[in-house]
């Protein structure tokens, strides 16, 4: 909801986006502000002195206790709502402008005409969060940017050929991506391979269903492609003797002289990996197969939904 709200705002032509970071917001958050934000809602005063408590419960660093007189505890069930709560009054504030905003959780963009508009914006805002909230702006990431070159909740946007915004992947998210398939394809990782396959499609099914309003079929056919590559590496090095591999290699379409010269390479497992003799040992369809998810085949079930 909150991107195609963007695309809403983009379409309307306010393309100059104020881009806010709040600096370590849960950790900074004023408590006394925020227990007067709530007070003016929470009548009753117990209700109010056990939020309080909890948000001076302090943690456990190291086996010592750490006191919290600032900020509220991360990870607790009750610290999304006083964020919301919090956060509302900038809402209201923006709304009361006619501002045209969209926030999820501290992750928050307001949508300009022009850049000179967007600046003034930034300035005003930047006021009232810190003189009224007593929050503080990550001056080094936020920043007045064109809609294409921001980052919002992991997607970027594009403007096409006919003029009109749309979604796309950022380029930190793929790069996240790509790492965690690394790790989890590294050849000494210790998984099983019941294990490694089981991670794999779970990673692919989280990241593709959160991604799935980007368009990006030709960029994971080209993952697709690397991440194959990564499995046949693994497969390879876990073959390990001569024998092995070439007991292997002949029962694949390749045919026994080349299973022969393959198994006896010295060249390193990366390169063998990558090698047309063994893409048809181990083709894509043998990979599916065993259990392994395609990234663009899964792509096109879950955007059709």
């Amino acid at each position: 909801m909150a991107l195609r709200k963007c695309l809403d705002y983009a379409s309307e032509g306010y393309r100059w986006v104020v881009d806010m970071d709040l600096e370590q917001f849960f950790d900074t958050v004023n408590q006394s502000k925020l227990v007067q934000v709530l007070s003016n809602e929470i009548k009753d005063g117990r209700v109010i002195s056990l939020i309080h408590k909890f948000m001076r419960a302090g943690i456990m660093d190291k086996g010592m206790f750490k006191e919290s007189r600032q900020g509220v505890p991360q990870g607790g069930p009750l610290s999304p709502l006083l964020g919301n709560i919090m956060l509302n009054e900038c809402d209201q504030e923006l709304e009361s402008r006619g501002h045209r905003f969209v926030r999820y959780a501290d992750d928050m963009i307001i949508f300009c005409k022009s850049k000179r508009a967007a600046e003034r914006v930034l300035k005003s805002i930047t006021k009232f969060l810190e003189e009224k909230l007593f929050l503080k702006i990550n001056q080094e990431k936020t920043k007045v940017a064109y809609i294409s070159h921001i980052k919002f909740l992991g997607y970027g946007f594009y403007i096409d050929k006919k003029g009109n915004p749309q979604l796309r992947v950022h380029a930190k998210s793929f790069q996240k991506l790509k790492r965690k398939l690394k790790d989890l394809t590294a050849r000494s990782n210790g998984m099983s391979i019941a294990e490694r396959k089981t991670r794999i499609n779970s990673v692919i099914r989280g990241w593709v269903n959160y991604f799935k309003l980007a368009k990006m079929k030709n960029k994971l056919e080209e993952l697709d492609g690397w991440l194959r590559r990564r499995i046949r590496m693994i497969t390879w090095k876990r073959w390990k003797m001569i024998k092995t591999k070439f007991k292997n290699l002949s029962k694949t379409a390749i045919g026994n002289k080349q299973a022969w010269y393959l198994a006896n390479t010295r060249n390193k497992y990366w390169y063998v990996a990558g090698s047309q003799w063994l893409k048809i040992a181990i083709p894509n369809k043998l990979i599916e197969l065993a259990g392994y998810l395609s990234l663009s085949k899964y792509y096109a079930e879950v955007s059709k939904i």
